[in-house]
């Protein structure tokens, strides 16, 4: 079991309906536990912290917590919140950093954002306006639309729900979180089953 001090992986908070929360630290964690908050944990994985020592005993307390915690009550999502952001790295991992295009799959440094109906004619950062696209194959479509390019898309671009959200923002995701959240997932999720 890692300790505080490990560069453990995030906590993955959950409402009592089962929708995620947040990521917290383990620190944040340990304030659900002494406060009550905690419902269950649900996660296979286990973290533990080393608290102070007891002047009686001369013991050190120690808190342990599960991978996925449930804590009380439903959050309500702020609308503000439940649209999940537009990020280069969160795009790339949406498309599996395979190029729109051509298919390949490239490292993050070769690739770009590619805007379907371009910038300078309109088009917006959206979800659903954009795909990774590697640099050779964004500079041969330019300006043009891909119909004009004669560049078909592989894949559709789709908007991101709250969970594959919650996947995508997190690097060090654990696999008992990985199936909890792939849970709920669209089926047209790239996520869904990963």
């Amino acid at each position: 079991m890692p300790s505080a001090s490990d560069p453990a992986p995030r906590i993955l908070i959950i409402d009592s309906h089962g929708q995620p929360v947040r990521w917290a630290i383990l620190a944040r964690a340990a304030r659900y536990y002494a406060s009550g908050k905690v419902v269950t944990d649900l996660g296979e994985n286990l973290f533990g912290m080393l608290g102070g020592v007891q002047d009686a005993t001369g013991a050190r307390s120690e808190f342990i917590a599960s991978s996925i915690v449930m804590i009380r009550g439903r959050h309500r999502i702020p609308t503000s919140h439940a649209h999940v952001g537009l990020t280069k790295y969160r795009l790339f991992l949406r498309d599996r950093h395979i190029c729109g295009y051509c298919g390949g799959q490239f490292a993050e440094s070769e690739l770009t954002v590619e805007h379907i109906l371009p910038v300078s004619r309109g088009g917006r950062s959206l979800w659903t306006n954009v795909v990774t696209a590697c640099r050779s194959c964004n500079t041969r479509k330019g300006n043009r639309t891909p119909e004009e390019a004669r560049m078909p898309l592989l894949y559709v671009p789709y908007a991101v729900c709250r969970n594959e959200g919650f996947i995508l923002s997190n690097r060090r995701i654990l696999a008992d979180q990985m199936v909890f959240l792939q849970a709920s997932l669209p089926r047209h999720s790239r996520w869904a089953h990963a």
